[in-house]
């Protein structure tokens, strides 16, 4: 149970106040003056601080200073004379929150079920980090490397609040998973998480998807939407690959983080909309605002808190904790009994695994499938594209030579059409193999049919 030291010099405003506290699920404690608030905190550390800013022997303001070692608590203050400067003063000092007395109850109700809320999801963040530390979890994330213990400590300072997220990373590394595990550990947890893969909704719906359309708007539109912005209300929006959206919409997206409000195809009834965004990429975001694929006010409207995801490669021994999550939970759903073999391991340290985690996924489901007992290497379909982590040469397979200099189109060009051969023209498993979506794949192909290709230089 969270506890609350109310300080002021009225007892009868120090009786309401840990009254309601009470009712609000607080353990209350009271202290008429500065020295015995004091007193309190020496010996008790409170979650919260409900104190008036002007007592008998001092202002309520020093107790944020009386706290120097440990985890302080929150202050919300109380004043009989509001001013500007009281509450800059008091934000500007470390307050959470000011009331005005007479206390506005509800307000004071919803401040304490906020900072119960934040309580809650703190305490439940450190357990995480525990268990991270034990079995090399977060949430529902696997791994235990140093890279990714970093990207747990930022999940863990910014998922308690609202601050907007862009997550930037390969494709296969697990950007949604980020974002769905800062929805289920944040303030919004018990409202929807809508996903939304800007590059595979076709261009000329995605601005109806996102948000909503009247009905008669347009032809075919025989009836009223609600976009994924209204239906995401009060939850998390997460919106991948977002320099993929065509830049007439980036300025109306920019318009609805600004003004909270959006507006239906066919209407010029602005609607109000609270959602927490996170959004995500698999390219440099400044790279994609240089060549005009994301809009630079949007991009700094997007980074408020940027998280980067490190490609597989990067992360050690996780691609086995990952490998033998994978296939335990093939092995529950089968009611099966498959492991690993010492081969298979070794397979795994030594892939590059171009396509991250997807890759490794659809790589243990298919050796599951193919497999009798033990998974061995020859069934992960991974050799021939090999790479030692710690250094070597690589089978290169179909690729030929790469030369140093050769345009970045081009080197894309050839890693695509190698591994489309190297998949025997399955564009699924290509798509999935390189970490990109089948819309994408598509999209390279048909561009590389209706242009001269240009040889590689000798």
């Amino acid at each position: 149970m969270p506890r609350a030291l109310i300080v002021d010099d009225d007892p009868n405003i120090r009786e309401a106040l840990a009254e309601v506290a009470g009712l609000e699920g607080f353990e209350t404690a009271t202290a008429s003056s500065l020295a015995e608030a004091r007193q309190r905190l020496a010996k008790t550390r409170p979650d919260l601080v409900l104190a008036d800013l002007m007592l008998p022997d001092g202002k309520g303001l020093d107790l944020l200073e009386a706290v120097d070692d440990g985890p302080r608590p929150q202050v919300v203050l109380i004043t009989g004379n509001a001013t500007v400067e009281t509450a800059v003063e008091a934000l500007r000092t470390g307050a959470r929150d000011y009331l005005t007395k007479p206390v506005d109850v509800p307000r004071l109700k919803a401040i304490l079920t906020n900072i119960s809320r934040t309580l809650a999801l703190q305490e439940e963040i450190g357990t995480l980090r525990g268990q991270l530390r034990q079995l090399g979890r977060f949430g529902p994330m696997i791994g235990n490397s140093p890279a990714m213990q970093r990207v747990y400590d930022l999940i863990a300072k910014v998922a308690p609040t609202e601050a907007g997220v862009l997550v930037v990373g390969e494709s296969g590394t697990g950007k949604e998973l980020v974002a769905q595990t800062l929805h289920e550990l944040g303030p919004r947890r018990k409202g929807p998480f809508l996903p939304v893969n800007c590059g595979a909704v076709p261009s000329n719906l995605i601005e109806s998807e996102l948000f909503g359309h009247e009905r008669g708007s347009f032809t075919g539109a025989t009836q009223q939407h609600r976009g994924f912005f209204e239906r995401a209300s009060n939850g998390t929006l997460f919106l991948d690959e977002i320099t993929e959206m065509p830049p007439d919409l980036q300025t109306k997206l920019l318009r609805v983080l600004e003004t909270g409000a959006v507006n239906r195809i066919g209407s010029e009834q602005p609607i109000q909309v609270n959602v927490r965004l996170v959004a995500a990429t698999n390219r440099s975001p400044q790279e994609a605002v240089r060549d005009g694929k994301l809009r630079e006010d949007l991009f700094y409207r997007l980074n408020v808190f940027p998280i980067a995801l490190p490609p597989l490669r990067d992360r050690g021994r996780d691609v086995e904790l990952l490998a033998e999550h994978f296939l335990d939970r093939l092995n529950q759903a089968e009611g099966t009994n498959k492991n690993l073999s010492a081969e298979a391991r070794e397979s795994l340290r030594r892939h590059s695994w171009p396509g991250n985690v997807r890759e490794l996924k659809n790589a243990i489901q298919r050796a599951f499938i193919l497999s009798e007992s033990a998974v061995g290497s020859e069934l992960l379909g991974v050799d021939t594209l090999s790479t030692p982590t710690t250094g070597g040469s690589r089978n290169t397979g179909g690729l030929g030579a790469i030369a140093v200099g050769l345009p970045l189109d081009e080197v894309e060009r050839i890693m695509i059409q190698a591994t489309l051969e190297q998949c025997g023209g399955d564009k699924r498993r290509t798509a999935d193999v390189l970490g990109i979506s089948l819309k994408t794949l598509y999209n390279r192909l048909n561009l590389y049919a209706n242009r001269t290709v240009t040889s590689p230089p000798e």
